[in-house]
């Protein structure tokens, strides 16, 4: 069964860093698309950033480019979030997200979220 663990949310100052981590298992990681997703309290929920499946290509939201970097370790099945300058605006739950092309077919899978909390 496939499973994705989120951890290193906490709660950080205005300026501070956070590294989220990600663990994949039960699935070839080296071959899902990887991204981060965040939900603030009354909002939808938003795309982050994304990672190919090399890690060759990634792409962020406006809101944290130049702030934010994703990348990701296929021989530790491990998808990563590096947050710095956060601010109020980045608190949120963040989440995990796997895609598996299968020719058309797209399989999505989501982590359980990890708490970000960035105080003023």
């Amino acid at each position: 069964q496939v499973q994705l663990v989120e951890s290193g949310g906490n709660l950080v100052q205005t300026g501070g860093s956070l590294r989220l981590s990600c663990v994949a298992s039960g699935i070839t990681f080296s071959g899902l698309s990887m991204g981060w997703y965040r939900q603030a309290p009354g909002k939808q929920r938003e795309l982050v950033a994304t990672i190919t499946t090399g890690g060759s290509s990634t792409d962020y939201a406006d809101s944290v480019k130049g702030r934010f970097t994703i990348s990701r370790d296929n021989a530790k099945n491990t998808l990563y979030l590096q947050m710095n300058s956060l601010k109020p605006e980045d608190t949120a739950v963040y989440y995990c997200n796997a895609k598996k092309w299968t020719g058309f077919r797209r399989t999505e899978y989501w982590g359980q979220g990890t708490q970000v909390t960035v105080s003023s």
